[in-house]
């Protein structure tokens, strides 16, 4: 028995320090999840917690069909889709908030370059369709292969990795033009 399989049966279980476990070993990929199709730290956060509190009620019934991490990023995805229908057009003063979750600030002009590099980056992936967005997020930033991706998501493979080397070259183009200036 895998490491995610013992905590889903510990899960199962009722041990609620098994879904602690799980939210410490996931958070911060399933974070970086929601941040790249939310552009909201406020709103990237109440989705990881949506998610957490809708797993947390499986509890003693669920079933693990792949990898653990792959269902919880396709959750976060599917629920920042949904959101992302619900909601207003986003603030910009809000994207200048976004930061890299859970890392240690080094020396203040570091800080400062990453902040930028990081709303550049935000801004770029923003205008990309949602489809390639959420492609892009899931495979770099919640560690998922091209096959889970598209299983879940039920379309073909082939779709899938179109929709990330099409993603990719527009991000690229559109990163290109704004860290020339």
């Amino acid at each position: 028995m895998n490491e995610e399989e013992e905590l889903i049966r510990r899960l199962n279980a009722g041990q609620s320090e098994a879904l602690h476990c799980i939210y410490e070993r996931y958070k911060i990929a399933l974070s970086r999840v929601a941040r790249a199709l939310l552009n909201d730290p406020a709103r990237s956060e109440d989705v990881l917690h949506d998610v957490f509190v809708q797993f947390a009620a499986q509890s003693g019934r669920f079933r693990l069909k792949g990898s653990l991490k792959g269902y919880l990023a396709i959750c976060v995805a599917n629920r920042a889709r949904n959101v992302n229908q619900q909601a207003r057009p986003v603030d910009p003063a809000r994207l200048r908030e976004a930061r890299i979750s859970h890392q240690e600030e080094d020396h203040p002009v570091q800080a400062a370059q990453r902040s930028e590099l990081l709303e550049t980056l935000i801004s770029a992936l923003r205008q990309l369709p949602a489809e390639q967005r959420q492609v892009i997020a899931l495979h770099v930033l919640g560690d998922l292969r091209f096959r889970e991706i598209a299983r879940i998501s039920k379309v073909s493979i082939h779709t899938i990795q179109s929709r990330y080397r099409y993603g990719l070259r527009k991000l690229q183009a559109r990163l290109n033009g704004e860290l020339e200036r």
